[in-house]
C-alpha cells in the first residue's frame, strides 16, 4: 500500500562523440524523445569543494548476487540486463505491500466492502493504482533524482551504473503516472462518484512524490518533512483510497490516519542510515546525518511506538478495549525486534528489521480499521 539539492554529478553519454552533459536538475518533457542514451555517474565536488569518494557498500551486485533480490529492488541483488527485469527494479515491489495493505484496510474502515466479484475487482484495480504504478512511479521517479547520490552509496544501482537510458527511465515514470490516474479516474466513475476523489487522491499523491524528489522544493532535504511526507503516502493515502472507493472519508479518519503516518516517518528513518554517508555529502539533513546514528536509532523507534501507543490510547477512549488490547499486544513483538536491530547496529540490520517488525505494525493498521468500522 513521498525533495534532494543541487546537480552534483555529470553524466557520461555513450555517443560517438563520447560528449560531456550536466545532468538537467528537472524533469522535462523533452526528455521523451526516442534517443537511447546510456550514461554512467560519477560524484563531484560538493559546495565546499570537499572530495567524494564512490564507495560501492557490501551488498554490490556481483554473480552471486540474487536474482529474487534484483526482481524486488533490494540490496543483494544480481546485476542484471533484461530491461524488463531492470525496469521492474526501479519500481521496488518489496515497497508495494504497505500500500496495497493500506487499501484493505480501509476498504475495511468503511464498513461497506462485501465479498461480492464486484466489491473484490474495484478492490484488487484500487490495490493496481497504490501499488505497481503510482508506487512504482514514486520509486522511479526517486531513483532518478537519486541518481548523484546513489553515485555514491549504491552505484551499482541500475540508473548511476548506466544499464538503463536516461530516456527509458523518463518514459516509465510517465507511463505509471498516467496509468495510476486513469485507473484512478475509471475507479470513480465505477464507484458512482460525483465528485472525483480517488483521481483527487492520486494526483495530489503524486504530486507529493514529486516535490518529495524534486528540485526546487525536494522535501526529503529536510528529515522531518520529507519523513513524514513519505509517511502518509504510504500509510494515509491509500487508506484514504479504500475508504472513498466503498464509503465516505470522514474528517476524524483523516486524522486518525496521519497520526499513524508519524510512525511511518519512524519506518523512513530506518531506511536513511543505509544512506547517511551520501546525504552527510550533500549536504542533506536526515535525521541519522542532523542528530547523529545514536540519537536517531532512538527517534526512529520512538516515533513508531509512541504512535502506536497514542491509537491505542483512543481506541480505549472510544470504548473499543479489546481493539486497544490487540494494538498493544502487536506493539510487543516490535519492540522486541527494535531491541535487537535497530538499536543494536541500524545500518546492518535495517532490512531484517523491516522484514521482522512491519508485519506487526501492518497488522495494527488493520486491527484500527476493523475498530473504526464498527
Amino acid at each position: 500500500m513521498a525533495a534532494l539539492i543541487h546537480t552534483l554529478a555529470a553524466i557520461k553519454l555513450s555517443s560517438p562523440g563520447n560528449t560531456q552533459f550536466r545532468a538537467r536538475p528537472y524533469l522535462s518533457p523533452a526528455s521523451t524523445s526516442f534517443t537511447r542514451r546510456r550514461f554512467t555517474i560519477k560524484a563531484a565536488d560538493t559546495d565546499t569543494n570537499e572530495e567524494v569518494k564512490a564507495q560501492a557498500p557490501d551488498k554490490a551486485p556481483s554473480k552471486e548476487g540474487s536474482s529474487f533480490n534484483q526482481l524486488l529492488g533490494i540490496k543483494g541483488a544480481s546485476q542484471e540486463t533484461n530491461i524488463w527485469k531492470i525496469r521492474l527494479q526501479l519500481t521496488k515491489p518489496v515497497t508495494w505491500p504497505p500500500l496495497i495493505w493500506g487499501v484493505v484496510c480501509g476498504a475495511a474502515a468503511s464498513g461497506n466492502f462485501h465479498w461480492t466479484p464486484e466489491d473484490v475487482a474495484k478492490s484488487i484495480l484500487c490495490m493496481i493504482m497504490s501499488g505497481p504504478c503510482l508506487t512504482g512511479y514514486t520509486q522511479t521517479l526517486n531513483d532518478w533524482y537519486d541518481r548523484e547520490i546513489d553515485a555514491i552509496n549504491e552505484p551499482y544501482r541500475p540508473i548511476p551504473s548506466g544499464v538503463i537510458s536516461e530516456n527509458e527511465v523518463i518514459s516509465q515514470i510517465w507511463l505509471l503516472f498516467l496509468a495510476g490516474l486513469a485507473i484512478a479516474g475509471g475507479l470513480d466513475v465505477w464507484a458512482g462518484h460525483t465528485f472525483p476523489t480517488l483521481f483527487y487522491l492520486a494526483l495530489g499523491g503524486s504530486f507529493i512524490s514529486y516535490i518529495y524528489s524534486a528540485p526546487p522544493l525536494k522535501l526529503k532535504q529536510n528529515g522531518w518533512i520529507g519523513n513524514f511526507a513519505l509517511g502518509s503516502s504510504y500509510i494515509s493515502l491509500p487508506w484514504w483510497a479504500g475508504q472513498a472507493l466503498f464509503g465516505t472519508l470522514t474528517p476524524d479518519i483523516v486524522v486518525l490516519t496521519l497520526l499513524y503516518s508519524i510512525a511511518g516517518l519512524g519506518i523512513a528513518i530506518v531506511n536513511d542510515f543505509k544512506s547517511i554517508e551520501g546525504d552527510r555529502a550533500m549536504g542533506l539533513q536526515s535525521i541519522p546525518v542532523a542528530f547523529g546514528i545514536e540519537a536517531a536509532k532512538w527517534i526512529c523507534v520512538g516515533a513508531i511506538d509512541i504512535t502506536q501507543l497514542s491509537v491505542a490510547g483512543y481506541l480505549l477512549g472510544a470504548g473499543k478495549p479489546y481493539y486497544a488490547l490487540a494494538l498493544l499486544g502487536l506493539l510487543l513483538p516490535q519492540v522486541y525486534f527494535q531491541t535487537q536491530y535497530v538499536l543494536t547496529d541500524p545500518i546492518k540490520y535495517d532490512v531484517k528489521y523491516q522484514a521482522s517488525a512491519q508485519p506487526f505494525l501492518i497488522l495494527g493498521l488493520l486491527v484500527t480499521a476493523l475498530a473504526t468500522s464498527h
